[in-house]
């Protein structure tokens, strides 16, 4: 059942309990960008999309019948901004959260210049969804490392570290639940069509990390997985099987772009192609298929440069 915008669900996924989320219409594209609230002595918001949508976070805190003053935490699992682009919305609307960030990361949430200039050359026209974000005071931020602990009382999201899809990147565990927030460490799953799909950004994706990453996920061996693109999805027993078709995705598509790039042997031409394939348009629309299929291969191509 597709998700209503806004809307609160429970996620009720494997055995979770005190875990909501809501799809937020992300690029205008519904089942792309969820938000979870951990509804716990401190409450707290994972993921925070990109800003455009922070209203619709605050009305389902207040659905949950939690008050603003009341959060405790806003937490990130790193700082692309469909992930933390609404994190100084959050901040400045609830004076009493601390907002935890992976710490390689941390610097360009309190001035996020960079991060803007960065994130508009790697989505392009896309930058529409987008509004700019609001800077967030030094004191208001908490840096996390790989095994940091934050403590909502019942549940607590203990710290992986996750670089390969960017190097600021972490994943949360909570042990409670049995279940991981998994940024984009493990892919993007599309409930419409329940399978798993890549996400490879510029600048700083990197294969090898990312297949690495999966290994730390199966490692933690999770019940459930809590995609930010999109939503719960119980594994159970069969996590190992569900990451390592991740894996094998990753390693495909990166191969189809290097077989591309050597057929066509122009860099441009190569985008170009995957930004006209109609793979995803019946899911996720014509316009955001083609966006992501194009700034997923800009991001190959960057790790092939570096790589070679």
């Amino acid at each position: 059942m597709a998700t209503e915008i806004g809307a609160v669900r429970e996620v009720t996924a494997g055995d979770c309990t005190d875990c909501y989320y809501i799809d937020t219409g992300m690029y205008d594209t519904p089942e792309y960008g969820a938000v979870y609230i951990v509804d716990d002595d401190r409450p707290a918001v994972v993921e925070t999309g990109l800003g455009t949508n922070h209203e619709l976070i605050l009305e389902a805190l207040a659905e949950l019948g939690i008050d603003r003053e009341e959060l405790a935490a806003v937490a990130v699992t790193h700082i692309h901004l469909d992930h933390a682009g609404g994190a100084g919305y959050l901040a400045e609307a609830c004076p009493n959260a601390d907002v935890y960030v992976p710490s390689p990361g941390a610097g360009l949430l309190v001035d996020p210049t960079r991060l803007v200039e960065g994130t508009k050359a790697a989505v392009g026209d896309q930058w529409e969804f987008y509004v700019e974000p609001k800077p967030i005071d030094e004191d208001r931020i908490v840096e996390v490392e790989d095994g940091d602990v934050v403590d909502l009382g019942t549940h607590e999201l203990r710290v992986h570290e996750a670089p390969g899809h960017a190097f600021h990147q972490v994943v949360f565990e909570d042990p409670a639940n049995d279940a991981v927030f998994t940024g984009d460490a493990a892919g993007i799953w599309v409930p419409e069509t329940e399978e798993i799909r890549e996400t490879s950004p510029p600048s700083d994706f990197h294969l090898e990390q990312c297949l690495e990453d999966v290994e730390t996920l199966k490692s933690i061996d999770p019940d459930v997985l809590l995609y930010t693109h999109f939503g719960p999805r119980a594994v159970g027993d069969d996590a190992a099987d569900a990451l390592e078709t991740y894996a094998t995705v990753l390693e495909e598509w990166v191969a189809t772009v290097a077989a591309k790039r050597a057929e066509l042997e122009d860099d441009a031409a190569v985008i170009d192609y995957f930004a006209d394939s109609e793979e995803m348009a019946d899911v996720w629309g014509e316009r955001k298929a083609g966006a992501e299929a194009a700034m997923n291969a800009r991001g190959v191509l960057g790790y092939l440069d570096e790589r070679d």
